[in-house]
């Protein structure tokens, strides 16, 4: 359980959110900034509930695709978001375009709710009891909000400018170191697909 949490809060990466919400920041009152990331993070609470509940069921008994193939290629895609994380750091911004309930669903999808993410949702429903992927969701939900408010109280309490952009240039290192982990946790997913594959062939 421990395990899938942490792995979930390296794919999700508070830092990297971190960074794509600080135009959001800048533009929102404490107040509404505040509303709104609660409001994107209860979206995506529930939206990977569904597939926690629904997601390992769609996939192999409406697609009938072995579990294995889809372990293989959340990896696959992971790996990949590793790469970008490495290789580009941060290069989307989140622009206000329009009222604060559009801006939450901006906020959830895709910046909290994406491919990875969604994929470690299915295997996490494959790997945990019901109550403790409810229980997983609920804690990395929690954590992330903390972290992001969290850092948002530590960069406002800086004074001096350039503390601040020198805070903002250890986030997006932060975001680099992040995508060793998550690419290391992507290659053990294939890694883990492949052997089983091959094992479930041999019997």
């Amino acid at each position: 359980m421990i395990a899938a949490i942490f792995s979930f809060l390296v794919m999700l990466n508070p830092f990297a959110l971190f960074l794509y919400l600080k135009p959001v920041m800048n533009d929102l009152p404490d107040s509404d900034f505040r509303a709104v990331f609660l409001k994107a993070t209860m979206i995506s609470f529930f939206i990977y509930l569904v597939f926690l509940l629904f997601g390992d069921l769609v996939f192999q008994k409406v697609f009938r695709i072995n579990f294995e193939s889809f372990r293989i290629f959340g990896g696959i895609v992971l790996f990949s978001f590793a790469y970008i994380f490495i290789v580009q750091g941060k290069k989307a911004f989140i622009q206000i375009k329009g009222d604060l309930h559009d801006l939450a669903s901006e906020i959830a999808l895709p910046f909290m709710v994406g491919a990875g993410t969604i994929s470690l949702t299915i295997l996490m429903s494959d790997q945990l009891e019901l109550w403790q992927g409810v229980v997983s969701l609920a804690l990395i939900m929690l954590i992330n909000f903390i972290i992001i408010m969290g850092l948002k109280q530590i960069r406002r309490g800086m004074r001096s400018k350039s503390v601040q952009t020198a805070f903002d240039k250890n986030m997006e290192l932060l975001l680099r170191i992040n995508g060793f982990f998550l690419g290391a946790i992507g290659v053990d997913m294939v890694v883990t697909g492949i052997s089983n594959l091959f094992a479930a062939a041999q019997v």
